[in-house]
């Protein structure tokens, strides 16, 4: 099952060390099949606030996504990015091809004794 890595970082004054980050990260994620789904584009609020940007990048599956994380060739770079970008960074997995929402729907109406 697909997992995703989504950040919401802070917006930033441009720097040599986020640049040298962001020309670096791909080679770090490519070896557990991660690629960017959202990176450097503009979001629309639609609802609430939501100051700052989105990085989404995409796995094959959760365990990738933890391995690409906990990897010393990301680890090493890491720090170029968080010493001048604030954010909070969550690793959540995708649901299955057959999900139906439905199914969750009939299984909290049940659980609520309706």
């Amino acid at each position: 099952m697909s997992a995703y890595v989504i950040a919401h970082l802070q917006e930033a004054t441009p720097h040599p060390e986020i640049a040298e980050y962001i020309a670096r990260i791909t080679a770090t994620f490519e070896p557990y099949g991660g690629r960017f789904l959202v990176h450097g584009a503009r979001h629309e609020v639609v609802e609430g606030d939501w100051p700052g940007d989105v990085v989404m990048i995409g796995f094959p599956s959760l365990a990738e996504a933890r391995a690409w994380w906990d990897s010393a060739e990301y680890q090493e770079i890491a720090p170029l990015r968080s010493r001048h970008i604030e954010g909070d960074i969550i690793l959540v997995p995708g649901v299955a091809d057959d999900y139906d929402a439905r199914a969750t729907a009939e299984a909290m109406r049940e659980a609520l004794g309706r």
